[in-house]
């Protein structure tokens, strides 16, 4: 018999680390090779670890809810014959769940202190740092005391997440109540209500992550929204005549998105002061353009998988990435890496029948793009023997940026140039 360390494998290039949520096998169990053993999940996706053998469960080295890095042993599976190189099981240790769930710091109950004014700090925090100061109510006086282990002394996230676990070890303080507050605050845990006819549900983890990602957001960036409507006619034209001969051919379905998705990646080409990252006072400009695309998960959240290079792929290509990336969100077979390294993200509010919507920016992000419900309205047409009335079919724009880093000029101007790419759409063209 011979032991074999089932350890977490790598998900994503920047995937360090994974929680627990949920052991589908239990010691003493029969495990086939590729069968799953335990569910974890990262920030975004949730998937199963596999075992590499087959043999018996003999040990398990961490619990539900435990953060493991990957590369770390998780359990220990018997084996018949042969031997297994690795290194000692007692060299593994857990780290706090607590630590690795950012987001779920982000609770509006925790939310009951002033606003940090890093401002008055001669120190660079990264906005992570200063969410989970936020979040936590470090003053940046406390902040400043920490010791960065970071390039250049640099406070990181490990850092500012050890200071908040070895605080949270001494003796509580009393908690703040509304009538104690005497500064501003940035929310304020209102008591609720309950009556013998509601319910009281837990929010999932998603969830919570969620609730931590939108809340940090909206405290980070300084939101400001262009709306621009469009005429579509040509496009609903041309998809309808094209869509079934294009699934017999290609074997996928032609929706608006890949066309949207098109016309997007085209803009952002011409603007490339849209597709940049904020960190700190520094601006980074993306290379790449990599477009993240609201889609539904099984249990009704939203999550964002990212369409690598889309600059580069033609119709065809971003229709089959569109529906690649959308078919295994719905079925819940995303992968770790499918979320990571967006530079833009467009929402689709239209599918709710929503004519427009203001979005939440994804950070660290500079932009996204809501497309409304494409409807037939009423409109002026131009031709040179005068102007009559027509029917066309429309649909608006809802751009939001970072004004921190975007000005009305560029967030105006990008939108209005992916309306002009779809107003010129070619009825002509091939696929």
């Amino acid at each position: 018999m011979a032991k074999f360390e089932l350890k977490l494998p790598k998900m994503g290039e920047s995937v360090a680390e994974a929680t627990i949520t949920n052991w589908l096998k239990n010691v003493g169990d029969s495990i086939s090779a590729d069968e799953a053993v335990l569910e974890i999940a990262t920030d975004k996706v949730d998937s199963e670890v596999p075992s590499e053998v087959s043999g018996t469960l003999t040990e398990i080295l961490f619990q539900v809810n435990d953060v493991v890095k990957v590369g770390q042993t998780i359990a220990i599976i018997e084996t018949e014959g042969g031997s297994v190189a690795a290194a000692p099981v007692s060299e593994v240790t857990s780290t706090p769940a607590a630590i690795a769930e950012v987001a779920k710091t982000v609770e509006v109950a925790q939310a009951t202190v002033a606003p940090a004014d890093f401002k008055a700090s001669d120190k660079f925090y990264s906005p992570l740092v200063k969410n989970i100061a936020t979040a936590e109510g470090i003053a940046v006086t406390e902040l400043d005391t920490i010791t960065g282990s970071g390039k250049d002394g640099r406070v990181t996230k490990e850092d500012v997440l050890k200071f908040v676990e070895s605080r949270k070890s001494k003796v509580e303080s009393p908690k703040v109540t509304v009538q104690q507050q005497s500064t501003p605050v940035a929310s304020i845990a209102v008591p609720v209500s309950v009556n013998g006819g509601d319910e009281i549900v837990e929010m999932d983890r998603m969830r919570k992550l969620i609730s931590g990602y939108m809340v940090a957001s909206v405290q980070t960036s300084a939101h400001v929204q262009s709306f621009i409507e469009v005429d579509v006619t040509n496009i609903v034209k041309w998809r309808n005549k094209v869509k079934d001969a294009f699934e017999k051919r290609e074997g996928e379905k032609l929706t608006f998105t890949p066309i949207m998705m098109e016309a997007v990646a085209k803009a952002l080409k011409d603007f490339p002061g849209m597709n940049i990252s904020v960190d700190g006072d520094y601006i980074i400009k993306r290379k790449n353009i990599n477009l993240g695309m609201a889609a539904a998960l099984p249990n009704g959240n939203l999550i964002v998988p990212v369409i690598k290079n889309a600059d580069q792929l033609n119709l065809v290509g971003m229709a089959k990435a569109v529906n690649d990336l959308g078919n295994r969100a719905k079925a819940g077979k995303l992968k770790p890496d499918d979320t990571q390294g967006g530079t833009y993200t467009v929402t689709n509010v239209g599918t709710f029948g929503s004519v427009f919507g203001t979005p939440i920016i994804n950070q660290p992000q500079v932009g996204i793009l809501a497309l409304g419900a494409i409807r037939k309205v009423p409109a002026v047409i131009e031709t040179p023997e005068g102007d009559f009335i027509g029917i066309r079919q429309k649909m608006f724009l809802s751009h939001s940026y970072d004004h921190r880093v975007v000005d009305g000029a560029l967030g105006g101007s990008f939108v209005k140039r992916v309306a002009d790419y779809l107003e010129a759409f070619d009825v002509n063209r091939e696929y």
